[in-house]
């Protein structure tokens, strides 16, 4: 018989018969900062957006169903394109034998990107169809050739 045992950790174990469900452990282990996204409806992952190069800029295309246009907030700092919506949804619904169910849910969601040639002058956005559309332009870069002379 042999006196060694594999470790195991008793929440990986309990993450196994889970079947990648995440557990309260693994909820909770997050750091702080996923909290809000925790209990959103719409966390980050959720805003799904294409990125293309187009040479002289950025072309940016996220999908938001559900979202108003004044409920999407779009700020840029230090390269950084930071993308913000709100959701909220009310819903009622009464049958006939009397059954009342109201159903609420609001959520925050936010994704951010980078741009290190972006020109934070030159950013415009459409939002239309459920579809936010985001053209960044590129900054001029300045020509830094130059010739030497050999003397």
């Amino acid at each position: 018989m042999n006196a060694l045992a594999r470790y195991e950790n008793r929440h990986q174990n309990m993450n196994r018969q889970n079947y990648g469900m995440p557990t309260i452990f693994d909820i909770f282990s997050r750091p702080l900062t996923d909290f809000e996204t925790m209990f959103s409806q719409m966390p980050e992952d959720n805003i799904k957006l294409d990125v293309q190069d187009c040479g002289d800029h950025y072309q940016i295309k996220a999908d938001m169903p559900g979202v108003k246009k004044e409920d999407i907030k779009l700020d840029f700092d230090e390269g950084n394109l930071i993308i913000k919506a709100e959701h909220h949804t009310n819903k009622e619904k009464k049958d006939a034998e009397g059954y009342l169910i109201k159903e609420r849910s609001s959520g925050v969601y936010q994704r951010t990107l980078h741009f290190n040639d972006a020109d934070p002058k030159e950013i415009n956005a459409a939002f239309a169809g459920g579809e936010l559309d985001i053209r960044i332009n590129k900054q001029k870069q300045e020509e830094k050739k130059t010739a030497i002379t050999i003397h």
